[in-house]
């Protein structure tokens, strides 16, 4: 009489654990993705109660406490900042430019910057707005 045995095991691995594991993951890094913003520079805005909300802006111009300009996160000086703004806004006929500036920054620093975004609008004959960022009073 010949006994066979019933009970054979069988070497397979179970891959359910591990796409749950990679979608855990994957939902990770889409968050932490979104919170990181590569191109900010910190500064300490100045507060305003006006709740005006513009069109996302196709160029970001910082100020910061020692009067350095960036033209979206590339450091310019007052000279070049209309050939830096021209080099992103030439191809747009009507955009906004939002100006994130420092608390403590000298009113000249702006009109630096508006003279140079109205000498894009008169070189390309557009309109470009511009927007000063501020952040919510308390």
């Amino acid at each position: 009489m010949a006994l066979r045995v019933r009970n054979k095991k069988r070497i397979e691995f179970n891959m359910s654990s591990m796409s749950d594991l990679v979608f855990l993951l994957l939902i990770f890094f889409m968050l932490t993705s979104t919170l990181v913003s590569p191109n900010a520079v910190k500064l300490l805005l100045p507060s305003s109660n006006s709740k005006t909300l513009a069109k996302p802006a196709s160029v970001t111009v910082y100020i910061d406490s020692d009067l350095t300009y960036y033209v979206d996160g590339v450091p310019v000086n007052k000279n070049t900042m209309v050939e830096g703004l021209s080099r992103i806004l030439s191809n747009q006929l009507e955009s906004s430019v939002v100006v994130r500036a420092e608390k403590t920054v000298e009113i000249q620093a702006l009109v630096d910057v508006i003279d140079a975004v109205n000498e894009v609008n008169r070189l390309y004959d557009s309109k470009h707005k511009i927007i000063l960022a501020t952040k919510p009073r308390k």
